[in-house]
């Protein structure tokens, strides 16, 4: 059976591909790379044996993807194509709606036209903004005004209903916490272009000299630290969640299906505590300075998984300084890459 993964080099989605892969479905990714690069698609071969179709092109090109439907029997999708990065987002917003909404519809589109059902959504905690209860259920109001990105996954989810609705078809919406960590092989892990803006990386490329100092915004939260709080959840078992939910989808009835979860741990750690917890499981130093709160930044936010685990039986119980601690051998795993390839 082929699914298309859209944004299938990225992070998060490199990572589903191999757990599509190795629990025997075939593979179809679009992606315009703009935010990895090739060599993740030989990796993603060398770690399941198996090499997925690929198509580099935008999303918004309507004609290319049309090409793709017509060369593959697709049977479902998981959607990961979109920037994600909150303060950007607040700098650019246009860029955001326009890059994650048209994308999401013209996929859309051509599952209308040719019947098909099965879309996972890569969603987001950001839906709920600043929660006024801890932790966050499926349940909690949402109220994403606080980035313009939050704004496009909650825009993004009530497509999706409407599109289940109106032509009966199943879908899954995915709102996931804070992904950190990198594959056990040491070959597939976060890969920003550029400076990074999510918080483990950033530590990363702190601990390993690239950057000079880590930017904390923010250190007058309302947080036992005084830093941001979040609900940090290892990669590997994020995509095993994916699997999961399209499983469920796929032996489910026809008509009208849709499903939302929150993926998380339901347990937050703050900003200094991430930044602790890299240099015990690792032993390397990671200087910081605090700045200005970041716009668009929230004060904490983890999570209730407690539906997905009893829906799908799906559970996130990686320790964090486990997930920290493969950080560092894909930051490893990058040098050498570097050195090997100069």
């Amino acid at each position: 059976m082929e699914i298309l993964v859209t944004g299938g080099l990225g992070y998060i989605g490199s990572h589903t591909v191999v757990e599509l892969l190795n629990n025997g479905f075939d593979v179809v990714i679009v992606d315009d790379l703009s935010n990895t690069e090739r060599f993740v698609l030989n990796n993603i071969e060398e770690i399941t044996g198996r090499k997925p179709a690929f198509y580099p092109f935008d999303l918004k090109r309507r004609d290319l993807l049309r090409q793709v439907f017509e060369a593959h029997n697709i049977q479902g999708c998981i959607n990961f194509a979109a920037y994600k990065a909150v303060g950007e987002s607040q700098v650019i917003p246009l860029d955001y709606y326009e890059n994650n909404l048209f994308s999401l519809i013209n996929i859309l589109q051509e599952f209308r036209e040719r019947g098909l059902s099965n879309f996972i959504f890569s969603s987001s905690c950001t839906v709920y903004g600043q929660a006024d209860h801890m932790p966050i259920d499926e349940n909690t109001p949402q109220k994403p005004a606080e980035s313009t990105y939050g704004k496009t996954k909650q825009m993004g989810e009530e497509i999706l209903q409407d599109f289940a609705r109106a032509y009966h078809r199943k879908v899954s919406l995915l709102r996931y916490f804070n992904p950190i960590g990198a594959h056990p092989s040491g070959k597939l892990g976060e890969l920003p272009i550029g400076v990074p803006n999510n918080l483990v990386p950033y530590v990363m490329q702190t601990a390993a000299g690239i950057r000079e100092k880590l930017n904390i915004w923010g250190n007058d939260y309302d947080t036992p630290d005084g830093t941001p709080v979040r609900d940090y959840i290892y990669v590997v078992d994020l995509a095993k969640a994916h699997v999961a939910a399209l499983q469920k989808l796929l032996d489910s009835g026809e008509g009208t299906q849709v499903d939302i979860y929150n993926l998380g741990t339901g347990k937050g750690s703050s900003v200094l505590e991430v930044v602790q917890a890299f240099e015990k499981a690792n032993g390397v130093k990671v200087p910081y300075q605090i700045c200005e709160r970041r716009a668009g930044d929230i004060t904490i936010a983890y999570a209730n998984a407690d539906k997905a685990e009893r829906e799908l039986g799906w559970k996130s119980d990686t320790p964090l300084e486990e997930a920290l601690r493969t950080v560092w051998q894909w930051q490893k795993y990058l040098e050498k890459r570097k050195k090997e390839t100069v």
